[in-house]
């Protein structure tokens, strides 16, 4: 039994805080209003906690004490009464709401994301993971009901044989799983959790899985312009112009040059980017004299570039062959190079000091990369101003 009593209860006056003992605490606020707190040290992070049990209109002394006995009770067996108590209410929510399955929700939560995207690529590319590899499994179990089980008949099939495949599928499944949680449609933990979770089951992977896209050995660019520059179609034009402005498929892709090209600067808006920031890109005549062009798929590049050579060579690797000559070949400094290619050099401050003088010096690497495309294949070590 506590040390209050019903009449001490019933006279308690604006401000008292009055204790029954063993944690359990009766406060009144400066205008009366009363209400049964619950002090504790949790049993998880050991800090002190206060756990509301409801005003005193509500729960008299007694209902008081039954609700303070069942969270010491859980504090006892090393669960702490508050985070038990909102797991509880998700859960019911959860019962209520849940009969949504994990498909219907994927869906959903696309939905909800896309306009955040930057192209409907990648819309695309998550909504054909998860309905090649995910929703055959899982799709049609309730969102709440998805567990280690469940995300491992996923990715078991998949994870040695798709690795990058597999990895983005468990990331997406994790990101749509963390939702529902937010949501209120699921409890515990994200079972599709990779640290400390299913990294206890599959195989890591290993630097050597790392992919990277076959580079054309910039030794070999000059010939393999010469085969390209007589390449009429709108997929070598575009080939052109993806290796004269060092950029990426998409930004070239989505390009249009009566908004984005003015005089002998192409500006990429930020949503194309991947680092999500504006990039200029000074063109060289021998860049402007490529469009317009009619933008073609990634394959249709791959094709042409087979056509015309007999190297291991894609449309992204080009940006590779550009800095490898950069480096080999130039003495322009690595951030120059850095920033012809979009990637981060320094904090943002040092970029935007930097952003005018960077301009002039990547005009004239781009400049020199247009020779040598078109040279005899000799790398040239001019110096920089």
């Amino acid at each position: 039994m506590g040390t209050l009593t019903a009449l001490a209860v019933k006279n308690a006056k604006p401000g008292d805080k009055l204790a029954d003992g063993d944690g359990l605490r009766l406060d009144v606020d400066k205008n009366g209003n009363a209400s049964w707190v619950f002090r504790f040290k949790s049993p998880v992070t050991g800090k002190e906690r206060f756990m509301g049990l409801g005003p005193m209109r509500d729960v008299g002394l007694a209902a008081a004490r039954e609700a303070a006995s069942a969270a010491r009770s859980l504090v006892r067996n090393s669960v702490d009464p508050i985070e038990h108590r909102i797991a509880e209410r998700a859960k019911v929510k959860a019962d209520a709401t849940g009969a949504i399955t994990f498909e219907a929700y994927a869906k959903r939560y696309i939905a909800g994301k896309e306009a955040g995207w930057k192209n409907d690529k990648h819309r695309q590319q998550w909504s054909n993971s998860l309905r090649d590899y995910a929703h055959p499994h899982i799709g049609h179990l309730r969102v709440c009901d998805v567990d280690t089980a469940a995300v491992r008949k996923v990715l078991d099939p998949i994870w040695n044989e798709k690795k990058e495949t597999a990895r983005r599928v468990r990331g997406r499944v994790e990101a749509i799983l963390n939702g529902a949680k937010a949501e209120g449609l699921r409890t515990g933990e994200n079972p599709a959790l990779w640290r400390g979770h299913l990294d206890q089951f599959l195989a890591r992977r290993r630097k050597s899985d790392v992919q990277h896209h076959p580079a054309l050995p910039y030794e070999e660019m000059p010939q393999f312009w010469r085969s390209l520059a007589g390449d009429t179609s709108h997929a070598a034009r575009m080939l052109r112009w993806i290796i004269l402005t060092a950029c990426r498929f998409n930004e070239a892709d989505a390009m249009n040059p009566a908004g984005e090209v003015k005089g002998d600067l192409w500006t990429i808006p930020a949503v194309r980017m991947k680092a999500e920031r504006e990039h200029k890109v000074p063109l060289a005549n021998l860049a402007l004299a490529q469009i317009p062009f009619r933008p073609v798929s990634d394959v249709t590049l791959s094709n042409c570039i087979a056509r015309h050579t007999n190297s291991p060579a894609t449309t992204h690797g080009m940006r590779s062959t550009f800095r490898d000559w950069a480096g080999d070949c130039t003495t322009f400094p690595r951030e120059i190079a850095e920033m012809a290619l979009a990637h981060a050099v320094g904090d943002e401050t040092e970029v935007a000091y930097r952003r005018s003088t960077a301009l002039a010096k990547r005009r004239a690497l781009m400049n020199e990369w247009a020779d040598y495309c078109v040279s005899a294949n000799i790398c040239l070590h001019r110096s920089v101003a």
